[in-house]
């Protein structure tokens, strides 16, 4: 089985997703800001986050060789993966709209609620109820046309969804505390000069740690679930 990555940004890898993926039996190919014309028929495609908007793809015109990668995909039911910027795509793919998030950035080690249909959901299902999360967004979307919301948070509802044999994060579940405090103290000057208390965020952290070995569960299982459904999917 063949799982293509598709990231953005040097320190942005897949985290937990890489080993979860291959301890269930994908390949992985990475990829940098492109895709391959064969990365179509890829068994799984998972396209991470990056600071680039999905709301403005003239700028960055290997977002919109992605899109058209996702849309192709969804059209045939083929399974993909989105976190953050990669949400944000499969999102838009499926017809919802990528916009600026009116309630300001979410930044930090902050809490989703699953939904109730999260408490149906092949991979969500055992999860807790109220898990602490990475996150570091600006953009949102608009609901989902024919997906299944998984989780919401205070600030934004839209922060996970499973569309047929697909999913989208809106946060960084592919992050352990020790990673997402690296982000942040990589990201301090720009932080601070967009008015975030970095020190503040930096101490909510541990909270993120709390919950490790649960999202490490949880990545494993939504792992496992893009492994099943590939094996049940002919070729």
């Amino acid at each position: 089985m063949r799982a293509v990555i598709v990231r953005h940004e040097d320190h942005e890898g897949e985290g937990r997703f890489g080993p979860a993926l291959s301890r269930h039996g994908f390949s992985i190919e990475r990829r940098f800001r492109t895709v391959l014309s064969g990365d179509a028929d890829a068994d799984l495609v998972v396209v991470m986050g990056g600071p680039m908007s999905a709301c403005t793809l003239p700028a960055h015109p290997f977002l919109a060789r992605e899109l058209a990668l996702i849309v192709d995909r969804l059209q045939r039911d083929r399974p993909c993966l989105g976190v953050c910027l990669g949400a944000q795509l499969l999102a838009r793919a499926a017809g919802a709209r990528v916009v600026r998030g009116a309630n300001g950035p979410e930044i930090g080690a902050l809490p989703v609620e699953w939904t109730a249909a999260a408490g149906s959901d092949p991979a969500i299902g055992a999860a807790p109820g109220a898990p602490v999360v990475a996150q570091w967004h600006e953009d949102t979307f608009t609901p989902v046309p024919g997906a299944v919301l998984l989780a919401s948070s205070s600030r934004y509802e839209q922060q996970a969804f499973r569309l047929g044999a697909s999913y989208g994060f809106q946060f960084h579940i592919e992050l352990d505390a020790a990673a997402f405090a690296r982000w942040l103290d990589a990201g301090r000057a720009e932080l601070t000069a967009s008015g975030a208390d970095v020190d503040a965020l930096m101490g909510a952290v541990p909270r993120l740690a709390a919950s490790d070995a649960a999202h490490e569960r949880l990545v494993d299982r939504i792992a496992a679930c893009f492994a099943a459904a590939v094996r049940c999917t002919p070729h």
